[in-house]
């Protein structure tokens, strides 16, 4: 070969090199831009085997869903009811954030997906949210609902408000779970409900611990100076930041508090429609001493459920208070008194004490903790009758006593469990089964106005129980 052939040979050689050298520096830059860019949006696709476990693959899609938390400023916490199980006051103070590698014992469960709550209140619906999701590599399904705050008897329209938000990657779920404050001062949240649509294999809907139903927890939220509301405002749930698992995340700081308010969450809304329905054939009375009525039973029902609520003592709407929520959204102006409900169980003895100190005198007290215990304080001008409800297997009942007579009266309901609710701005507990309950109590006409009442005749769950011993009408007939 000749020496200008020789030449030729090692240039083409050494540019080849070259080249080679080039791309591989190239490349490994790119790579490098890569790795950096998937670190801080949590695009992190394997681990150091080559392939992501289960706990794994949910720590990045954790990853990536709390990196949109901080782009987007939501204002979210973890309410993961199997998350929040597994903490102890240990595992809150312990901050692992220095961890390297996924290391996942609290947020990644045996389910496959982790549940977050957002403070509707303290954030602005963004559209970019779903494009910056799929930049994460996250499909988001996004489940609306009337808002109940602005439905009433004279509008029953509503526009539409987020309720849910579904972030799904590799079949693993971030579920979150938006809570609005309600003119009660509570937090609610809707139910998750699938428009025709919607894909519902999109997430396992049945398992999912928010969203079967509406859902009422305790808050009490301050308004900044200028209106507005911050994390800061929140006094309940109150929340502190840790990290979890080598995430910043935010939590209840009470959370065995928070698990138990959600095991008996359930929200019932009063039936506006057919509330509407039912003024149309009996309008209603906005004369001035039923309006004044209303105003005094609402004064009297907020002390109360604030005597009993500093007692510890569970409450709810009962006998004709229950029928004017039921029926027609509204406490019954004729009623003239209030009604509550309280298992025997709850008693305490000091709560007459308390309501007396609250400036309710007894008015009169029936029975005895064993049997027919009745308690009835005088409020301004509006009457408190608090029945104590027994169980007794298959059903439930309460008791009542002829002061004249010493006759007993037995009021039989089916047995029913307890959901939240809201009546004149208070959040309290009716009946979940209240159809049941109402019907059990005035019958199949319950729907119709019935101004002549006798409590010893009228309700249709009345039974004659019986008379006490003249012996002991000293104990359980007071009058005062």
């Amino acid at each position: 070969m000749s020496a200008a052939g020789l030449m030729a040979r090692i240039n083409r050689t050494f540019v080849l090199s070259l080249l080679i050298a080039a791309s591989s520096i190239f490349l490994l830059f790119q790579l490098y831009n890569y790795r950096q860019y998937s670190s801080q949006n949590g695009l992190d696709a394997l681990s150091s085997k080559g392939y992501l476990s289960g706990k794994e693959a949910h720590w990045h899609l954790l990853k990536r869903f709390l990196g949109l938390v901080h782009k987007f400023k939501l204002p979210v916490f973890l309410v993961d009811t199997a998350s929040l199980n597994l903490l102890s006051q240990d595992a809150v103070l312990y901050r692992d954030s220095q961890l390297k590698e996924p290391h996942c014992s609290f947020l990644c469960t045996h389910r496959d997906f982790t549940t977050f709550a957002l403070f509707g209140n303290l954030w602005k619906y963004d559209a970019a949210l779903l494009d910056a999701a799929a930049e994460r590599g996250l499909e988001l399904l996004e489940v609306h609902g009337k808002d109940p705050r602005l439905i009433s008897m004279d509008d029953l329209t509503a526009k539409e408000i987020p309720l849910h938000f579904l972030f799904r990657f590799n079949s693993r779920l971030v579920h979150v779970v938006v809570l609005y404050e309600r003119s009660g001062k509570y937090l609610w949240h809707g139910p998750l409900r699938l428009r025709s649509s919607m894909d519902r294999t999109f997430a396992p809907f049945g398992k999912l611990d928010f969203g079967h139903h509406a859902g009422a927890y305790d808050s009490c939220v301050d308004s900044n100076s200028d209106g507005t509301h911050s994390l800061q405002s929140i006094h309940w749930p109150e929340l502190i930041l840790t990290t979890l698992d080598g995430l910043d995340v935010r939590i209840p700081k009470n959370y065995s508090r928070f698990l138990h308010e959600h095991s008996s969450s359930r929200f019932l809304e009063c039936h506006c429609k057919e509330a509407k329905a039912f003024y149309q054939l009996y309008p209603e009375d906005t004369s001035p001493e039923a309006v004044d009525f209303r105003m005094r039973a609402k004064s009297l029902l907020h002390l109360a459920s604030k005597v009993l609520s500093v007692l510890g003592v569970p409450f709810w709407l009962s006998s004709g208070t229950c029928l004017g929520w039921y029926r027609q959204c509204n406490i019954i102006p004729y009623s003239k008194d209030v009604d509550l409900g309280i298992w025997i169980k709850d008693y305490r003895h000091d709560i007459t004490q308390a309501f007396q100190k609250a400036g309710l005198p007894l008015k009169h007290k029936f029975g005895k903790v064993e049997d027919s215990l009745e308690l009835s304080f005088q409020g301004n001008d509006v009457k408190l009758d608090i029945f104590f409800f027994y169980d007794e297997g298959d059903i439930v009942w309460n008791g009542g006593t002829q002061a004249k007579s010493g006759k007993k009266f037995k009021y039989v309901f089916p047995r029913f469990s307890l959901c939240w609710t809201e009546l004149m701005e208070l959040k309290v507990r009716v009946p979940c089964e209240t159809g049941d309950y109402v019907m059990a109590n005035y019958g199949p006409n319950w729907n119709v106005p019935v101004k002549t009442w006798d409590w010893k005749t009228s309700p249709f769950n009345v039974h004659e129980n019986g008379v006490w011993p003249v012996r002991e009408w000293d104990d359980v007939i007071q009058v005062y």
